[in-house]
């Protein structure tokens, strides 16, 4: 099912920007779409999440929010290196950083304040193109594993799917379950032609409160040749279901 995948969708190569503008626009992006972010620290093996919180293009200086677990400030506040990821409706967007954040209090929150970085990489991976799903046809999931926290398998939906990995969505609360960077050996999902079964590692994850639900991107981890092509026969059945609709729009 891999070739069925039209050649537009090849893998397109990182670019490197690294004017104030180019920068500051894509900081932006990522701050007005609450795309959540990942640090990780040089040497260490821990992720922390945040959000950018604030973009000022003219002192070409941002703010993040406070890191999730909060013990990675410890970090910052000996001056190591960290990288910061996100991911922008199938975008990478990362960047390096080796100066110094600080740390801010004030009524609206705890915060870190620096210069943007030098050079922000921007990769299109249109490999992984993302098919979401129908709100009338989401899938029943199952997270589970020997790291998930409290009793029970976590039950939600997914919302969207790649070769690489999917978007879920919970009822709910569920972010003291659960740990960035983690690997949950069981989830499994529903699909319309059977039920799939594979690893993940957790990526992101986000509540939002005003919906009360729990938002969790996970990446496929270490999958089967088997679970790899039930992945992709679903994301290029979805794939055509979209095209088909857009095509039915045009009369």
């Amino acid at each position: 099912m891999s070739n069925a995948l039209s050649a537009e969708e090849a893998p397109q190569p990182p670019k490197v920007l690294s004017t104030p503008m180019e920068i500051a626009a894509n900081l932006r992006m990522l701050h007005d779409s609450r795309d959540p972010l990942i640090i990780t620290f040089h040497e260490r093996n821990q992720r922390f999440q945040t959000f950018l919180v604030g973009v000022d293009r003219d002192a070409q200086t941002l703010a993040l929010d406070e890191m999730v677990p909060r013990d990675g400030e410890r970090y910052l506040e000996k001056g190591e290196p960290f990288r910061i990821e996100g991911f922008h409706e199938g975008v990478r967007i990362s960047w390096e950083s080796t100066q110094a954040l600080a740390i801010h209090d004030s009524d609206s929150g705890r915060c870190y304040r620096g210069s943007f970085p030098e050079a922000v990489v921007y990769h299109q991976r249109r490999n992984a193109f993302r098919a979401a799903l129908k709100l009338t046809q989401l899938v029943n999931v199952e997270l589970d594993g020997n790291k998930l926290k409290g009793k029970g398998a976590l039950s939600g939906k997914l919302l969207d799917i790649s070769a690489t990995g999917c978007k879920l969505r919970f009822t709910g609360d569920v972010r003291d379950r659960l740990q960035l960077g983690q690997v949950y050996e069981r989830f499994a999902a529903a699909l319309p032609f059977g039920k799939m079964t594979a690893p993940v590692e957790l990526r992101y994850l986000h509540f939002e409160e005003s919906v009360d639900t729990t938002f969790a991107g996970v990446r496929f981890h270490n999958m089967s040749g088997l679970v790899q092509r039930q992945v992709e026969r679903f994301v290029y059945q979805l794939q055509r279901e979209a095209r088909r609709f857009d095509k039915d729009d045009d009369y």
